[in-house]
């Protein structure tokens, strides 16, 4: 997956954010499915960000960002920011 490709990816996941808490200020879902499917889409983005991250690491001292890869959520979610 190219840079353009996870951008793309995060911003769709933005707007499946964005789409869950409007669906819970209508009450088509209620707030424990909101809360459920938002972690579901938090975790994504974070590795997401995580590997994009790495792409430009990579790219900056001259590896191959094709290397980079996906991490577990659970790795990925214990960073700091």
């Amino acid at each position: 997956m190219d840079q353009q490709e996870i951008l793309g990816r995060i911003s769709a996941m933005v707007d499946d954010e964005k789409r869950l808490r409007a669906a819970l200020a209508d009450g088509t879902i209620d707030a424990a499915t909101e809360r459920e499917r938002l972690a579901d889409v938090e975790r994504a983005l974070d590795q997401c960000w995580d590997l994009l991250r790495q792409r430009r690491a990579k790219a900056e001292f001259g590896e191959n960002p094709d290397e980079a890869s996906v991490r577990p959520s659970a790795e990925v979610e214990g960073y700091e920011s």
